[in-house]
């Protein structure tokens, strides 16, 4: 699904329930938010997003624990659901969508090879995550980040 259909979905979902969403972001710098923004009217659903590229970041911003930082590495399961349900109390969204990962050309280990991500979404209820493997150069990896993290954004806020 094009990013545009998506987007034009995910805003549809939203303002159907009168929620609003928010995005926490490491490996794509501030994608997700830039095409959401990119909608027309998303100040009626789009409530904000955290860049936080570093760990220090994550913690100061999205209360993740350094421990668990420390601990499980930031790509990883446990900082992608800090991240997501960071993203929900620091903000007034009731949706909330977390993605952390290696980009590349550098970064990668044996354990987690560049296209590593982990990606969380948060909705009232729930939080889910999804380990994914992309392929390609670092704007492939990020992209399909991106294209990810939206497709789920629907998937959660639909459920």
């Amino acid at each position: 699904m094009p990013l545009t259909h998506s987007i034009t979905h995910i805003a549809a979902a939203l303002q159907a329930r009168q929620a609003m969403l928010a995005c926490a972001e490491s490996c794509t710098g501030g994608w997700i938010a830039k095409v959401l923004t990119d909608q027309p009217g998303c100040s009626a659903w789009f409530e904000r997003g955290f860049v936080t590229y570093s760990n220090l970041a994550k913690h100061q911003l999205l209360d993740v624990p350094m421990e668990m930082l420390d601990e499980y590495g930031a790509v990883s399961q446990p900082v992608a659901e800090a991240m997501v349900r960071g993203a929900l109390s620091q903000s007034a969204a009731d949706y909330a969508v977390a993605v952390t990962g290696i980009a590349g050309p550098e970064g990668g280990s044996a354990d987690k090879p560049v296209g590593t991500v982990w990606l969380a979404w948060a909705g009232p209820e729930e939080v889910t995550s999804q380990l994914a493997n992309f392929s390609g150069g670092r704007e492939q990896v990020r992209l399909a980040t991106v294209q990810a993290a939206l497709d789920g954004i629907l998937t959660i806020i639909k459920a």
